[in-house]
C-alpha cells in the first residue's frame, strides 16, 4: 500500500522532487552489498546496491521506492523516511538532509554520540548572562549560577555535582510547568498572560516534529487539566516563533529586571536550545 501523504510538510514550496531522488541514487550507488549482508553478486552493472535491495532494506515496496528515487511523487510519509535512514543506515548529518529535501520534519533528529547534553553545563558557565538550556520537552537540563539568581523559583535544586559549586545542572525543571503551576510566575514575569500564552504558541511550534512523544503528550494533558490559562492558549492553535526580544522580571530581591532574549540552536543535539538573557536596563 502506498503511504499517504504526511501533513507535516515544512513549507508549501516543495524542493524539485529529483533532488531527493539523485540523492538516494547517489547513496544507494555507494553502498556495498557486504555491509548489508547481502550476496555480491556477479551480474551487477555497479558495485552499489539495487533498488530492490534498498527498498528491501528500509521495508518498503520496490515500486515505492523506484517512484521516489525517480522523484514521481512528492507524497513521502515522515514514516517512509525515518524508514530510510534507518535502511541505508544514514549518518545524522545525511538524515538530516534526506528530510531537507523531502521538506518534511524529523520526529526524531540523529543525535551526535559525542553531543552529551550534560557538556553543556561548560558552555553556560563560561556566560556571564543567565543562560540555560531547555531539552526538546522544555526541561532546563544546564543553567548558570545567573540564571539560578534570576530564576530562583525554578531553577533551584542541588546540583548534580555539587562539589565543584558551579555546575547548574541537576533534576530537570519544566518551564511550562513553572510558568502555568508555580504560584509565583504570574507576579515574577512581567506582562504574564501576554508572555505566557505566547509561550504555548512557541512550545506547539518547537514541538510540532515530535507531537506524539508520549512525554509531550502527557505534559499537554497535565497543564490542560490543572491550568485553565494554558488550556485556552493550547486550544487556540496559535503558533509563534520561539525568538529573541525584551523579557521583563520583577525580582523579590532585585526589583525589576529587564533582559534581551536569544534563542540559539545546538548543532550536535538538535533537541536542545541554549537561551541567554542579556541584561540591558534595571528600573
Amino acid at each position: 500500500m502506498m503511504p499517504s501523504p504526511d501533513a507535516n510538510l515544512l513549507s508549501t514550496e516543495l524542493p524539485p522532487p529529483h533532488r531527493l531522488g539523485d540523492f538516494l541514487h547517489a547513496l544507494r550507488d555507494r553502498l556495498r552489498p557486504e555491509s548489508f549482508d547481502l550476496p555480491p553478486g556477479v551480474r551487477r552493472r555497479t558495485p552499489g546496491l539495487r533498488r530492490e535491495e534498498a527498498a528491501l532494506l528500509c521495508g518498503i515496496s520496490p515500486t515505492w521506492y523506484t517512484w521516489i528515487e525517480q522523484g514521481r511523487s512528492t507524497a513521502i510519509s515522515a514514516d517512509t523516511l525515518v524508514a530510510i535512514a534507518r535502511g541505508l543506515r544514514l549518518s545524522r548529518a545525511e538524515r538530516a538532509y534526506l528530510f531537507d529535501l523531502a521538506a518534511r520534519a524529523d520526529p526524531a533528529p540523529g543525535l551526535d554520540p559525542e553531543s552529551d547534553p550534560d557538556q553543556l553545563a561548560c558552555l553556560v558557565n563560561v556566560i556571564r548572562s543567565a543562560a540555560y538550556v531547555l531539552d526538546r520537552h522544555w526541561d532546563a537540563v544546564a543553567w548558570n549560577p545567573a540564571a539560578a539568581d534570576l530564576f530562583s523559583s525554578w531553577l533551584k535544586c542541588v546540583p548534580a555535582i555539587p562539589e565543584n559549586g558551579e555546575s547548574g545542572v541537576g533534576e530537570p525543571h519544566n518551564l511550562l510547568r513553572y510558568v502555568f503551576l508555580h504560584p509565583e510566575a504570574a507576579t515574577f514575569i512581567v506582562d504574564w498572560e501576554e508572555r505566557a500564552r505566547r509561550l504555548v504558541a512557541e512550545y506547539r511550534a518547537d514541538s510540532a516534529a515530535c507531537r506524539n512523544d508520549p512525554v509531550n503528550l502527557a505534559l499537554e494533558d497535565e497543564l490542560s487539566t490543572q491550568s485553565p490559562a494554558f488550556k485556552l492558549a493550547w486550544h487556540s492553535q496559535q503558533v509563534l516563533a520561539r525568538e529573541g526580544g525584551l523579557r521583563s522580571f520583577q525580582h523579590p530581591l532585585h526589583g525589576r529586571c529587564n533582559y534581551r532574549q536569544f534563542t540559539l540552536r545546538v548543532a550536535l543535539h538538535a533537541d536542545l536550545k541554549l537561551v541567554v538573557l542579556v541584561d540591558v536596563a534595571s528600573g
